[in-house]
């Protein structure tokens, strides 16, 4: 008779890149994209692993009721913000993230983002679609042009360096901050470290590509959009703790700065009201490694993880 295999829970989803994997090696539990923390709950008992995501919690509560036997918590993002590490820890449970593969796809939506903000696409767009359009107007939609801008960004990692890269063509200059400098960056890119006020004072767009931490949480703020240019555009592709979108929305009401690009949210899903009335706001729903190459791949580092640890081995991207 052969033995049981081992169970891995799947919070929600993943493609079948990575899920199939598992599946060969697993009985897999899926709670499914509507998963609540109470289903999940129920369905942790006697997991070996569990894939989660930036949507859900991994905290004491589900780590217990998985049981002594759960080794693994894999996680599908870069940020880890949604697992508390140190309940991992104190468990000993091994927590991994899947780093490097969504760069590009990050830094291109930050940038697609970038400008369409600075041109007001969406709105545009959904004039002609309303059948507002009357024609060629040479006083309508009009944007910000982004050649010769300064551009700034907040958090020089594998995201921030590749979003410089992008910009590098149209910048007139580019400032970062970083806990450390970044010699290479600087002399490829010709960017300069700055402390974050002087960049927001000095840039014309800001996009953020920090993590997640008690530190940066609530970064941006109505101080700092206070001595931000007032035609500077904001872009958060990193995570939503980041920004009081309250003071957010209020800066874009009093035209503070002029546009935000938002595809994260302090309370995902749910987005504050004063951000979905905010005028000069493009928003989008959390797609920023959205693309089917980077997906797979994000699928494929959570198979690895899964399938090293049930085999006893190193995971790749272990966090603790």
């Amino acid at each position: 008779m052969s033995e049981p295999r081992p169970i891995c829970l799947i919070a929600r989803r993943i493609p079948a890149a990575g899920g199939d994997r598992i599946a060969e090696r697993c009985e897999v539990r899926e709670g499914g994209p509507a998963a609540t923390p109470d289903l999940l709950r129920e369905l942790a008992p006697g997991t070996a692993a569990i894939v989660t995501d930036p949507t859900v919690a991994v905290g004491p509560e589900l780590l217990d009721a998985a049981g002594p036997g759960l080794r693994l918590v894999a996680n599908f993002a870069v940020g880890y913000d949604n697992i508390d590490l140190e309940a991992c820890r104190e468990r000993g449970v091994i927590a991994t993230n899947t780093p490097d593969v969504l760069t590009d796809a990050t830094a291109e939506l930050a940038l697609a983002l970038t400008l369409a903000a600075a041109r007001g696409l969406p709105a545009a767009e959904r004039r002609l679609r309303d059948g507002e359009w009357k024609g060629f107007d040479t006083t309508g939609d009009l944007g910000t042009g982004l050649s010769g801008a300064t551009f700034g960004i907040v958090g020089m990692g594998r995201i921030g360096r590749r979003y410089a890269e992008l910009v590098r063509p149209l910048a007139g200059s580019i400032l970062y901050t970083a806990r450390n400098p970044k010699p290479e960056a600087e002399a490829a890119l010709g960017a300069e470290r700055s402390e974050l006020e002087q960049l927001l004072g000095g840039a014309d767009v800001v996009s953020l590509h920090a993590a997640a931490t008690p530190e940066t949480a609530g970064m941006i703020g109505d101080r700092e959009l206070e001595s931000m240019r007032p035609g500077a555009i904001l872009v958060n592709t990193a995570r939503g703790s980041l920004v009081d979108s309250a003071a957010l929305a209020a800066a874009l009401d009093a035209g503070t700065i002029a546009a935000a690009g938002l595809d994260v949210y302090e309370n995902e899903p749910d987005v504050a009201p004063e951000l979905l009335a905010a005028p000069n706001c493009v928003l989008l729903p959390h797609v920023g490694s959205a693309t089917t190459g980077a997906r797979d791949a994000m699928a494929g580092l959570v198979a690895d993880a899964v399938v090293a640890v049930l085999d006893g081995r190193q995971p790749p991207n272990r966090l603790v």
